[in-house]
Parts: structure tokens; sequence; C-alpha cells
């Protein structure tokens, strides 16, 4: 008997549903080698319609890769934006380990590793998923996974407790990252539509629809309304924004010269800095000298001069001991900014030859070349000549010694203000604390000098509408200082002269009614994509169901007929004879897919 119409019609449907199975077939083979290992597809199980996507292992295993995709996706996020804290760190390491290694970098490059891994085989998994496979993570994957989650936990642990203002550094990172993370989030989940679309219409229970329907779309709304509690300072009329930050050279530049030498401030001045600061400690015979640190370890070559006194206190050492140690070469020797390469020849010879530098000769600097200067005072330890006349002493260089004028100088130190303040009223008194403006005017403070992680538009403004103006300290990285900018800071303190000098514009400045825009026509063309997706797929499954007569099955990311149905069409061939049995044709069917 020949064939009916309905039965020749069906037979495009059937020659299109089974090219796109083996056309599939490759692609789903290297996805299950690379998550599972399983390369053949005899290894390899089909979700049926209804079916759970995997035994309860692989469950677990799923949830856990999403767990620790977030959680390393947290640190990675949580560390990139410390870079601008990362010298601190490695000298912390450097102080308790007794040896130089950049640490700070070595963990950023594990944590994007680590996230680089999760992320991929949750991308394998997602795909495995929308090709209607089972998951099986293969044991050496999952030991990985674990690996990665205990070193996130075990950093975001060991790091809350050594830096935890890093978590207010991430918060402002909020105010300047927030668009952006706003759309890439939307991104995310409108590609994520697409899988989700397919299980949708594929699972046949209500109560799972549901729970797959709520969950999508409570982190969706989620996303499309979290501009509503964002806020920045940013977001402003360009007409609004003030003047770039002054610069102040932290300890000189110390990215492109040894901290605190004369070399280092020399630089900052070449590179635009607009003041300098730096550390004075004083010397068992009363000379006021520069040094961070209350040992000579970390920056001079005292363990060679000295290997008795290496981790003596820096007060402790006459001048004509300090003149005879090097203060240059272990810039040479451990890079810590990684900056070394870019000096010249002659930059490094002259910075191999750097001494201890003298409070006398960096005041003299800058009373030639007209800069503030600012700088924590040290009082010198027990048994110290100069332990209770440090003030005075430091006051007489200032004053007698040194060619600078008292309104260069702001006066940082806390201790015996009232007296400093009737030896020299002239100076520019600096409070590192926050306090009342009323209790500021009284002790004559017309500065303050404060963590950047303190920092906040509203006091900024409320100090500079009573003439104090507020300087923010260690600001290295360009977001930092653009958000420093936008909140109306007066100056900063700053590592890296040579590249904050060079901004000429916030790099997130958005009117609000711009921002607004971009908010809204995000979602609407997230929301659009998204509906037009689960229609499309709404509207496959109607029409698959009409060819087939049956409800469609998932095979492969692809819709097709039962069985049964394939072989009710192939079993008559066009001259009207019957064809062979499906169990005679099922395993040529299993090799041609295979090949």
């Amino acid at each position: 008997m020949a064939p009916s119409l309905t039965t020749l019609g069906k037979l495009p449907v059937v020659r299109c549903r089974l090219l796109q199975r083996y056309e599939h077939q490759p692609f789903v083979s290297c996805l299950a080698g690379l998550y599972g290992c399983q390369w053949r597809r005899y290894q390899r199980t089909r979700a049926m319609p209804g079916d759970c996507c995997c035994s309860k292992l692989e469950c677990a295993s799923f949830a856990l890769l999403i767990v620790t995709f977030c959680l390393t996706l947290v640190f990675l996020y949580f560390w990139s934006e410390a870079q601008n804290d990362y010298n601190d760190f490695d000298w912390f390491n450097f102080g308790n380990l007794g040896f130089w290694f950049p640490w700070s970098v070595v963990l950023l490059v594990i944590a994007a590793a680590f996230f680089s891994y999760v992320t991929l085989l949750l991308l394998l998994a997602v795909c495995l998923l929308s090709e209607g496979q089972k998951l099986y993570l293969h044991w050496g994957h999952k030991i990985g996974v674990l690996v990665s989650l205990a070193f996130s936990i075990l950093a975001i642990a060991v790091l809350s407790d050594l830096c935890s203002k890093e978590w207010t550094t991430l918060l402002l990172s909020f105010q300047v990252t927030a668009p952006y993370l706003h759309v890439g989030g939307v991104l995310l989940m409108t590609l994520l539509s697409w899988p989700i679309a397919l299980h949708f219409y594929d699972i046949n229970r209500k109560v799972g629809q549901a729970l797959i329907m709520g969950l999508y779309l409570a982190v969706l709304c989620a996303l499309y309304l979290v501009p509503l509690g964002m806020y920045s300072p940013c977001l402003k009329e360009e007409s609004t924004l003030g003047l770039a930050p002054a610069l102040i050279g932290h300890r000189g530049a110390p990215m492109l010269a040894p901290e605190n030498t004369l070399m280092s401030f020399e630089k900052a001045v070449e590179a635009g800095g607009q003041g300098l600061e730096t550390d004075v400690t004083i010397s068992y015979d009363g000379v006021p000298f520069l040094m961070h640190d209350h040992t000579l370890r970390r920056t001079t070559n005292v363990q060679e001069v000295f290997p008795d006194r290496t981790d003596a206190p820096a007060a402790m050492f006459t001048w004509g001991e300090l003149e005879t140690l090097n203060a240059g070469a272990w810039f040479l020797h451990r890079d810590p900014f990684g900056t070394a390469w870019s000096l010249g020849t002659e930059d490094r010879a002259q910075a191999q030859n750097q001494s201890v530098c003298t409070f006398r000769d960096f005041l003299e600097l800058a009373s030639q070349r007209g800069k503030q200067v600012i700088f924590d005072l040290y009082r010198p330890p027990k048994g110290h000549p100069y332990r209770d006349t440090w003030i005075t002493r430091t006051l007489e260089v200032i004053q007698n010694e040194s060619s600078i004028q008292s309104h260069q100088v702001l006066w940082l130190p806390s201790d015996l203000r009232s007296l400093v303040q009737q030896l020299d009223p002239d100076l520019q008194h600096t409070s590192a604390s926050r306090a009342p403006v009323e209790e500021l005017q009284q002790n004559h403070i017309v500065q303050l000098n404060l963590h950047y992680s303190s920092m906040s538009a509203e006091m900024i403004i409320e100090y500079a509408a009573a003439n104090i103006s507020t300087n923010l300290y260690v600001i290295s990285q360009l977001w930092l200082y653009s958000l420093a900018w936008c909140t109306g800071a007066q100056s900063v303190t700053t590592n890296a002269l040579q590249f904050l000098n060079n901004l000429n514009r916030p790099l997130f400045l958005m009117t609000p009614d711009e921002y607004n825009l971009m908010w809204v026509l995000t979602d609407v063309v997230s929301f659009t994509i998204i509906f037009i997706i689960f229609i499309f797929h709404w509207w496959r499954e109607q029409r698959l169901a009409f060819f087939s007569g049956s409800k469609p099955t998932l095979e492969h990311g692809t819709y097709i007929k039962f069985r049964t149905d394939v072989w009710s069409v192939s079993s008559v061939n066009i001259l009207g004879e019957p064809a062979r049995s499906p169990l005679a044709t099922e395993p040529n069917l299993a090799t041609v897919s295979e090949h």
C-alpha cells in the first residue's frame, strides 16, 4: 500500500531531527569528556522527560560547584579590588617571615586560576543540561572543586582578620563598579534563560516548574531593581565636579626610587606632586632623619654593616652610623612595585647609591621647590636622650636649620599640640582623627589626614564648609582616585604620582539621567529577549507535539519524537514495502552516531 500524505509529510521532520541528533554528537562528546571524562557515547546517559538531571551525589556535586563558583568570585573580586594595599600586605609578610616575596600577586593569580577552573566546569554543566544529558562530574574534578572551595574559604577568613579594612574598600568599589556589575549580571541571566526555558518545558511536574521559574525570576527581579539602592558620588552633572585632588608623594615617589630618599622626593616633584609626605625619627645623637619602620632592616643594608643590631630600633643609632648605610640597593633587589625595570641606567645607578636622608635635607628640597610637607614623627624609645624633647628638637630643625616657611609645614603629630602652637603659630595643624567641627576649630585644625576607607562626600562637604580640607591616604589606584575626586577630597597621598597625574577625568562620571536611561534600557532589552526565548520554546513544544501526536522528548538539546514514532514512519518506504524492524536497525543508528 502506498504511504499516505500524512506519513510523507512526517519524513522531512524525522530526517531533520535525526540529522540534528547526529550533528550534536561531537559537541556532546566534547562536553561530557571534559566534564566527566566520558568521551564515548555508551558511557553517557540521556535524561528522560520528567527525570532528574542526575543522581543525588551528582546533584550535591552540582550544588557544591555553584557554591564554589560564588565564593571564588567573591574572593577574586575582593582581592582584585585590594590592589591599592598590596605593598602593605607584602611588607607585612616580610616583617613576619624575614624575606621578600610578592605574595599579593601570587595570591591574585591563584584566585584567578581557581575561578577560571570552576567557571569552566559550571559552563560545561550548563551546556550538558541544555543538551539533555545527565551530569557526571569526574572524581578528579570533585577534588579540584573541593580544593578551590577550601582555598576561597581559608583565604577570605585569614584576610578578613589581617586586612579587615579591605571589606570597606570592597564596599567603596561598588560606588564605581556597580553600574557595570549590574549590566554584567543582567547579561548573564539573559544568557541563562535559554537552558532554563528548555528545562522548564521539559519538566512534567508542576512543582519542579514552579521551583525553577520562581528561583530564576527572584534573582532576575533582584538584579533589575538593584540600581534603586545604588549610591555613587560620581552620579552627578559634570559642571558640579570640583577640581582634581592635589597629589602628595607618599615617601616621595616609591615606585620610581627608594622610599624616603632624596632621589624619591626629586622624582615626586618631577611627576607633578604638590606635596611631600615622610616619616621622621630622631637619631641617638639628636639628628632627625627619614625612616618609616622602627628598624633599619627593610630599607637599608644594616644586616651587612651591623649584623648584631639588625633588629635594634632605628633611633638607637647615631647619625655617624646611619651615614654608613646604603638605603637604595634594596629597591633594585626586591623591586616592591615591579617598576624597577622602567628605570634607565643613570637612575638605576643613582638608586643603587642612595643613603639615609636627614630631615633638614628633606625640608630644604621642599623649600626650594615650593612644596608643602606632611610627616609622622616617632617618639624615641625609653633610654633615648631625646625621648622627652623630640618635639622641640624637630621644631628647631624647621625654624633654625632649614629655609622652609612654617606655612608650608602641615603639622600632624598630636602630642603637645598646644605647646607647638605657642612656639610656631604659623604651622598648618593637621589632625589624623575625625572629630566634631567645633572641636577641630578650637584646636586650630585646618586639615584632616584620614585613611581612604573613611571617605564620605557628606563628611568632606561638612568640613569644607568650616574651611577644613581633607587629605586621604594612601590612594594609588585610578578607581579610588576617581572616587576621591567625585567625593570632593582636596588632596590625596599616593604611591603612584606618575599615573594619577595623567588622569583628566574620573573613570566613572555619569549624570543621573544618563544612568537611569542605561539602567532602564538594559532591563527592558533583557526582559524582551527573555520573553522571546520563552515564547520560542513554548511554540517549539507545541509544534513538535502537533507533528508527533505525543509529548516530545528532549535529546541532545533538540526535540525529537519517541523512537517508536520514528520507526512508525520509517517502517513504510517510498515503494510501500515494509522496512526492517526497529530492533534490527537500532544498532546501525548507534554505529552511525558513534562515527
